[in-house]
Formats: structure tokens, C-alpha cells, sequence
């Protein structure tokens, strides 16, 4: 039997109550009326719809017409700060708002800054509170609006939403407030509050996802942004998604009957979970305002360890970080940042968020096991106390990174390679000062040295698998320089503190095995302990001087092969996800494993002009440095490169590696789409690919001979995806 998770992440969507779940079934089917309509049908709907309003306004005291129902607070934030900028600037275009809003505030205000616009962003004290003063001191005579959150999201403080909304209405400027996270957790009343505008979202208070509202003070112009019939006092068209407001309704009403109990029920939950916490790790940092914060809310800061890692580790509690560590930087968030909390504190700070039906059992066992897991990430431990089956583990769970996704950002990289001292040795036949897969030194006459080093986090849950996976990876690059691989070095990190050994040996067979196929040895390596698993090899091969493959020797009218498909780095995205199931990741993982070998044996009969292997820079990247570093222009049919099934729905569904966006944005001065090559296409071409296929230019009319060989040769997915142009900059004119 699956164990149960304790869920403490209630900040980032609540379970439907049963009870509202309930009051919705009658408009699943029997209620079905369309509420604008005059006939009984109609009415039934139109009741329900003005009923919900009714109880919504009774909860933050405001007439049921000030309510407009919407598709979520992001709607609702939307329809407020752009509806009062709009309608109003013609007294100004000046907006106040904070350095620790959400992204349905903060984005809107981006937006409204490229529509000449001008926002101030207030900064915050150390528990991410705005000061009132402050607020005074933006003030402008082109002031029409000011947008400060009821409480924050991620460490619950609570503004000081009543000082704020008399500075606003003593100056005669809207005052909007998001309390998408507030509205059921404490009493909201816009009256004391002052405010004219109010965002409410309804999964925040146990109701559906896909439903919110917004308040509108009697009096307040908005210019709409949604545009059709009448609906919502003319302000938001579309017929009301009724069974959604039905939901919202009854949330609120239930939310009015129990904020009284609640508050002090979810606080003492709360307090208790945090005073277990200190009790065990007294070097933990409370984040938010130790007082003034929403009851259910602790933000904690673990100096010393990744968040993520930790919430990796923390397989049976759900909660959220506060920072996403990489490579190459500590991505705080905005609100983290805004309170000036010390890197070392930031890069560990994990919010838990407590509800109506979480317990003080519950708690115990959540404690319990984010200490156990914040020891493992310690080190020191005695690898012998892990209790876990190796066969039992879900490997890519393990880190936050997958494969080679996880690499240092092409930008970085290119930055730092371009500052080292250039190297005089005649010997050095491709180094630093290009980008080719690997370095090669000429050793006599006729024969050179290539080496190789590759290495990255799981892209499998299986130990052996991934192993055969970064081995197949290492050695591609050999095969890409037209070379011979001799024998190979293992270089490991891992984390003898949180995974039993057997887990490493699978990982060790699992490359030897893979080598072996290769026909070279595994001769020794290196080992280090570390926080997550990774796994590589450094490869040796020899190449005579002549033969060396480069990839910046492509040539005009040259043809473009790839030998694998692509979309790795998003179904792996997708399996650790849980949204890919194992039987569907059997075909991508075994390209993954599949030698680049057999395509290399058969360029050798070949007059390859330039090669590379298709990996972490996805395919644009690779084929920029291609391109870019050969001085020819390129076209690439987008519509002849393979895929893997099911990559480009994940894609639709925002199931992106980061490093996948990372490589978009480094190509963006160096591609030219057509009109009809959309964000979707763009995303699956720059896809960080672990172990991807061999990427060859070779002369025109001996390009379909070369696809003809490998694909009788078993390599099914070859495919010619493009042509070079004439000599350029190396611009990539996707088609």
C-alpha cells in the first residue's frame, strides 16, 4: 500500500472541503441552465450564482454586486491593476506596489511599464513588511494606484493593509490588495481595510481550482479587458462558470462558520511544528514576522543545505522551497531576496503551510522525518544506518537536476572559456579556444590523443541504467571527434548518506557494461561524497591528425544529419514528474543508452565535413556552435527533426528542464523562425538532450548515400534535417 504524504503546502492550493464538493454535484448534471437565460432552467442557475455572491460579500463585508466572479486570482489581479491603470491614465500613469508580491502582480506591472507606465517597487523590512512611510514618500501627483498583497504567500506576513488604504484614501488613489491568501485564513473586511479593489482566488480557501473574484467598490471604473456579452455587471464576459461559483460560495460560507476556531487551531499546529523543529535544529531561522503572519503559515531558513534537496530527500511531506540551487547560482526568490536573508540561510529555506485538516499526529510524523532527512544531508553519518532497498529507489528523486539539463548554462560557460589564457603548445590540436567535444594532442605523426570528461545527475530511476546512460554520453564525444575510444576513468559524487552503496555499484555495473560494449576498459576513477548522485567518465581515445572531426569546419551547401532523436531532457522532466509512465519511457531511455558507435564506423567511409553530438545545449545550441564557429548560415527544417512521442504535449503542459530554457534564451540572436515556428517548436529544439545522436554535415551529393547506409544499418531515426547556406555569421533560419 502506497504511504500517505503528509501534506503541509496548503499555501499553494487547499483540498476541496467535501461539503463544497457536495453543494457542486446538483450543477454537474441537473442544474445545468444557462443563467442568463429567462426560462425555469436559467433561473435555477442564476439563483446559485447570485446566492454564492451573496455569501462571498457577507465574508469580506461588501455589497453582492461589488463581487465579479473570475477565472482565479491571477484574473482577478489582472482585471484590477490593468483595469484601473487603463481607465484612469489620463490622471496619470504612476502605480505603487512592493518588491514581494506575486507573479500575478508584479508580471502585470512589467507589462503595464512596456505601455509607458511607471511602477515603483517599495522595498521591505526583514520580516518582507511594507512601511507605510514609505508607501507616503512614493506618492506622485501621476499616482492613480497602489497594489500592496493582504499577506504574503510564501512567509505569511501580514501587511499593514488599514495604514495604507487611509494614505490612499486621504490622497484620493485606488488601493488594490491581493489577498489570495488571506481571505478565509483571517477575517478580511474591506471596509476597515479601506481598499477599493480585492483579488480573492478559490483553491486558497477549499475551493475549486479555476474560480476567484474580484471586489469592486461601488463607484470604481475599470476599463474590461474581456470583451462579449453583459456578463458580471458588463465587466467580465462569458457565461458564469456556475458549478466553479457554486463552490466559491459555499467555501465562503463554510470559511465564515469557522474562521473563528480555525485561526487558533491551524496557529497552535503551526507553533508546534515549528517549536519541534527548533527543539532538533536550533540553527534553524524563523523568515516572516514572528506575530503579525497568517496562522498557518512557518517559513524556515536550514543553514547549509539546498532546499530542494531537501524536499527531494522528504519523500512523505509535501511542502515548498524557498530557492532552487544550480550549478552555477542560488535562485532565491523574489520575496527571500527582498528580506536581505544571508545566502547561506536563503539557499535552504523551505515554507510549511498547515490546514483544516492537518493534525498534531500528522506533525510528529513530519517532523520526524525532515530531521532524519536533514541528517542524511549532514555529513558525517554512518552510511550503515540507511534502511532503504536499492531496488525500491527512484533515482532521479535523489536530485533536482536531470542528466545533462543540469549543466552550467551555455552563457556562463562561454563567458568563462573566453577569459582563459590562450595555450602556445604546437602540440594541442583542439583545446579551449573552440568548442568541440573534446581536447586532442598530437602524441606522433600519426597518431593523436582525444580525452573526453562528461558527467551529470540521473536522467533514470534505475542506478544500472543511468550508469549505461552517462556512459553511452562520455564516449559519444569520441565518436564525434572521429575518433577511437581506448579506455575510460570513472569520476562519481555521491551521497553515502542518503543511499545505500549497492546503488553505486549498479551505477559502476551498469557503465562498465556499457564500456565493455564499447570494447574498452574501465581502468579506476575518482570518487568524492556529495548531496546528490552523479556519474561520468573521462575517455581516452586516439584519432590520426588528419582524420579529427572538428565541429566549426562545416562548409556552404553541406547537408545536416542527425542520428537520434530528440526531447530527452522533457520526458525525463516528465517521468520524474510521475507523468510519464515507465512503459513510455522505455524507447527514450534506450536511445539514451544506445552507443553513437555504429554511426561513427560508418562515417569513416565518408567525407564528413564537421560533426558534433547533440547533448546539454539541446540542438540549437550545438548547432549554433556548428555553425557560428564554421562562418556559414544554416537552414533547419524543423518539421524533418525526429521526436519522441508524447514531447511536445509536455511541452503544452509547461513540463520544461530549466536548462532547456536556458539554451533557448542563449540562441535567441542566432536563430531567424519563420512566422509559422511557434514558442512550442522553439522549446523541443533547444532541449537539453542527455546522450543524444550525432549531428553531421557532409557534402550534398553524399548525404542521402550516408543516410541510406545508417538507416540499413538499423539506425531508424536518421533523418537529413537541414542544409547549410553560404558563408555568414552562422545564423540559424529555422523552417
Amino acid at each position: 500500500m502506497e504511504k500517505k504524504v503528509i501534506y503541509l503546502d496548503y499555501n499553494a492550493s487547499t483540498p476541496i472541503d467535501p461539503r463544497v464538493a457536495e453543494a457542486m454535484k446538483p450543477f454537474l448534471d441537473k442544474h445545468f441552465g444557462n443563467p442568463s437565460s429567462s426560462h425555469a432552467y436559467g433561473s435555477t442557475s442564476r439563483m446559485a450564482v447570485e446566492e454564492a455572491r451573496e455569501h462571498l460579500a457577507r465574508l469580506i463585508h461588501c455589497e453582492p454586486w461589488e463581487i465579479i466572479f473570475t477565472s482565479g486570482g491571477t484574473e482577478s489581479n489582472n482585471m484590477a491593476i490593468k483595469g484601473a491603470a487603463f481607465a484612469n491614465q489620463h490622471k496619470g500613469k504612476h502605480i505603487i506596489t512592493s518588491q514581494v508580491e506575486h507573479p500575478a502582480v508584479t508580471e502585470v506591472c512589467s507589462y503595464l511599464e512596456k505601455q509607458s507606465f511607471s511602477v515603483s517597487y517599495l522595498p521591505v523590512d526583514e520580516y518582507g513588511m511594507v512601511n507605510p512611510d514609505d508607501v507616503e514618500k512614493a506618492l506622485r501627483p501621476d499616482t492613480i494606484l497602489i497594489s500592496i498583497m493582504h499577506a504574503n504567500n510564501e512567509v505569511g506576513s501580514i501587511q499593514p493593509i488599514e495604514k495604507i488604504g487611509l494614505i490612499a484614501k486621504r490622497n484620493g488613489i485606488l488601493f488594490h490588495s491581493d489577498a489570495a491568501q488571506s481571505t478565509g485564513k483571517i477575517p478580511v473586511d474591506v471596509q476597515k481595510m479601506q481598499v477599493d479593489l480585492l483579488s480573492i482566488a478559490g483553491h486558497k480557501l477549499y475551493a475549486p481550482k479555476g474560480v476567484g473574484a474580484l471586489y469592486i467598490r461601488t463607484g470604481v471604473q475599470l476599463e474590461k479587458f474581456m470583451h462579449g456579452a453583459d456578463h458580471e455587471r458588463n465587466l467580465r464576459a462569458g457565461t458564469e462558470n456556475i458549478l466553479e461559483i457554486v463552490g466559491l460560495g459555499e467555501a465562503a460560507q463554510l470559511a465564515m462558520e469557522s474562521i473563528q476556531t480555525e485561526m487558533p487551531r491551524q496557529q497552535s499546529i503551526r507553533d508546534y511544528l515549528y517549536q519541534e523543529l527548533l527543539e532538533r535544529h536550533p540553527e534553524m531561522k524563523l523568515n516572516g514576522h514572528p506575530e503579525i503572519r497568517l496562522p498557518n503559515t512557518l517559513n524556515v531558513s536550514f543553514p547549509g543545505v539546498e532546499a530542494n534537496t531537501l524536499l527531494a530527500e522528504l519523500q512523505g511531506v509535501a511542502a515548498s522551497a524557498g530557492a532552487a540551487c544550480h550549478s552555477e547560482q542560488v535562485d532565491v526568490s523574489p520575496v527571500i531576496e527582498a528580506m536581505k536573508i544571508p545566502t547561506e540561510y536563503a539557499m535552504g529555506t523551505v515554507r510549511f503551510s498547515v490546514g483544516k485538516y492537518s493534525s498534531f499526529q500528522e506533525i510528529d510524523e513530519a517532523v520526524s522525518q525532515i530531521s532524519e532527512s536533514l541528517s542524511k544531508l549532514k555529513t558525517g553519518n554512518d552510511p550503515g544506518l540507511i534502511n532503504l532497498d536499492w531496488k525500491e529507489i527512484k533515482l532521479t528523486h535523489f536530485t533536482h537536476g536531470l542528466g545533462c539539463a543540469c549543466k552550467l548554462r551555455p552563457q556562463v560557460l562561454e563567458e568563462v572559456l573566453q577569459n582563459l589564457p590562450p595555450l602556445a603548445d604546437t602540440s594541442i590540436l583542439v583545446g579551449t579556444e573552440s568548442s568541440d567535444d573534446a581536447a586532442v594532442v598530437a602524441i606522433s605523426e600519426d597518431m593523436a590523443l582525444v580525452q573526453t570528461l562528461d558527467f551529470f545527475t540521473p536522467i533514470a530511476d534505475d542506478p544500472y541504467l543511468f550508469g549505461a546512460i552517462a556512459a553511452a554520453n562520455a564516449l559519444s564525444d569520441i565518436y564525434a571527434m572521429g575518433a577511437k575510444p581506448m579506455f575510460a576513468l570513472n569520476i562519481v559524487g555521491f551521497p553515502s548518506n542518503r543511499l545505500p552503496i549497492e546503488v553505486l555499484k549498479q551505477i559502476l555495473t551498469g557503465a562498465q557494461d556499457k564500456a565493455a560494449e564499447a570494447g574498452i576498459p574501465i581502468l579506476g576513477g575518482h570518487t568524492v561524497d556529495d548531496t546528490e548522485p552523479k556519474y561520468g567518465m573521462v575517455v581516452n581515445g586516439r584519432v590520426h591528425p588528419d582524420k579529427i572531426l572538428r565541429n566549426n569546419t562545416a562548409k556552404p551547401n553541406d547537408v545536416i544529419l542527425l542520428t537520434k532523436p530528440i526531447g530527452t531532457g522533457i520526458l525525463a522532466t516528465a517521468l520524474k514528474r510521475g507523468l510519464l509512465q515507465e512503459v513510455d519511457a522505455v524507447e527514450f531511455q534506450q536511445s539514451m543508452a544506445r552507443l553513437n558507435k555504429l554511426p561513427a564506423e560508418i562515417m569513416e567511409s565518408f567525407p564528413v565535413s564537421a560533426c558534433t553530438d547533440v547533448t546539454g545545449f539541446g540542438l540549437l545550441g550545438h548547432l549554433k556552435e556548428m555553425s557560428g564557429g564554421s562562418g556559414v548560415d544554416v537552414e533547419l527544417w524543423s518539421d524533418k527533426v525526429p521526436v519522441f512521442p508524447k514531447v511536445k504535449q509536455f511541452i503544452a503542459a509547461n513540463v520544461i528542464p530549466g536548462g532547456t530554457k536556458d539554451n533557448l534564451a542563449f540562441v535567441q540572436d542566432w536563430i531567424q523562425p519563420s512566422p509559422q515556428i511557434d514558442e512550442l517548436s522553439l522549446t523541443l529544439l533547444a532541449d537539453a538532450q542527455t546522450s543524444g545522436g550525432l549531428l553531421i554535415a557532409i557534402k550534398e551529393d553524399e548525404a542521402d548515400r550516408l543516410l541510406q547506409k545508417l538507416l540499413e544499418a538499423g539506425i531508424e531515426s536518421t533523418a537529413i534535417i537541414g542544409k547549410f547556406r553560404s558563408k555568414g555569421k552562422g545564423i540559424i533560419h529555422i523552417l
